[in-house]
């Protein structure tokens, strides 16, 4: 394994981003993206800026770029370089210069999304390259409530964990205590009020990920920790609703039946997709990913059961969640035949993949 390449931080530092000034969080950066910052500019191979903030994929690309690589802002400055270069950071870039899509690309496979990656210069004040990270840490394939409602808020909360010193590890385990306290409502048949916490809970599980991302803090226990209470926790969630109604009577037990297989099911036929073609289902195609936003997962479930529940028809929202599952395993195993159907032609890619962002 070859030694990483030696980087300095020219400039002055800008202000703290998320907590953490440019330095801090290039050197957060550094071990992934191949390079080490050093204290001074002597045998450094790779230039990088104090003021500004880098897409991870961008700082990878810079650092196995061929030597004499200028990479620009979008304001057309020079932001970062692979040396030995003639470039000073923050001067007018030549036209040989680089933007981050230009030398990264713009699909990011693990958010599952198509975008220009960040090469911010951060200004007096810090709050639109806050704005930039973020809007950098969210997944472009996920339900409607996570991609639409939650970004905002979702903002202002990872600030204030910033603000306060809270980690992503805390707010996890804090999500957690409201998955078993949601739960128990729903097994009273305390609806509403099992809603409203379980929605808290859904918020603070796109916090904790969006928290990590931001302040570059991500580690193998939170992440399993944070995808271990995704997976396990919303048949539980199903189960205690049906346990609420009287999961016997009428037409209940056999929805609680659909909800839990169909939850079961859908995790394996996804899963058989990805072991098969090599890609997840929800980004094979414009249609997928548009299919990702609705689909029989947990909060556009939440959505049915709320708007039920509000109308005085808990029971009712339960049913139409059977039938919106059922609708969805359907739909998936209509993608699996054309997936193989596909695949005889041409492996399967991204549609994501290659292409300029929308």
């Amino acid at each position: 394994m070859s030694a990483p390449l030696l980087a300095w931080v020219e400039g002055s530092d800008a202000p703290r981003v998320f907590g953490l000034l440019p330095r801090e969080r290039l050197a957060r950066q550094a071990a992934k993206a191949g390079f080490r910052v050093v204290d001074t500019p002597e045998g450094a191979e790779l230039l990088l800026s104090a003021s500004h903030v880098y897409g991870g994929s961008v700082l990878a690309a810079l650092a196995k770029a061929a030597p004499g690589v200028v990479l620009k802002d979008d304001s057309g400055l020079v932001a970062g370089a692979r040396l030995p270069a003639t470039a000073e950071i923050g001067a007018k870039a030549g036209p040989e210069a680089k933007t981050g899509a230009e030398l990264a690309g713009r699909y990011d496979k693990q958010l599952r999304k198509r975008a220009d990656p960040m090469v911010c210069a951060i200004a007096r004040d810090p709050r639109p390259a806050e704005q930039e990270i973020f809007d950098a840490t969210y997944k472009g394939v996920t339900d409607f409530v996570t991609k639409h409602v939650w970004p905002v808020p979702a903002l202002h909360a990872v600030r204030l964990c910033v603000r306060f010193g809270l980690t992503p590890n805390q707010v996890t385990l804090a999500s957690l205590a409201l998955v078993f306290a949601a739960m128990w409502l729903f097994w009273t048949g305390s609806f509403l009020a099992g809603l409203a916490v379980a929605w808290v809970m859904t918020f603070l599980d796109t916090v904790d990920g969006k928290l990590a991302r931001a302040t570059l803090t991500s580690s193998k226990i939170g992440d399993v920790l944070d995808h271990g209470i995704d997976l396990v926790h919303p048949p539980f969630w199903w189960w205690a609703w049906g346990i609420g109604l009287g999961a016997a009577p009428g037409a209940v037990g056999p929805a609680l039946g659909v909800i839990l297989f169909g939850y079961v099911a859908q995790r394996l036929m996804e899963g058989l997709f990805i072991a098969r073609f090599g890609i997840e289902m929800h980004i094979w195609r414009p249609f997928d990913s548009f299919f990702r936003k609705i689909t029989a997962r947990r909060n556009p479930n939440l959505v049915i059961l709320t708007a039920a529940t509000l109308l005085g028809a808990p029971d009712v929202g339960f049913l139409l969640v059977a039938v919106w599952v059922a609708v969805g395993l359907v739909v998936h195993g209509v993608q699996i035949v054309q997936g193989f159907a596909a695949a005889r032609r041409a492996p399967l890619t991204s549609w994501l993949a290659d292409q300029s962002p929308n």
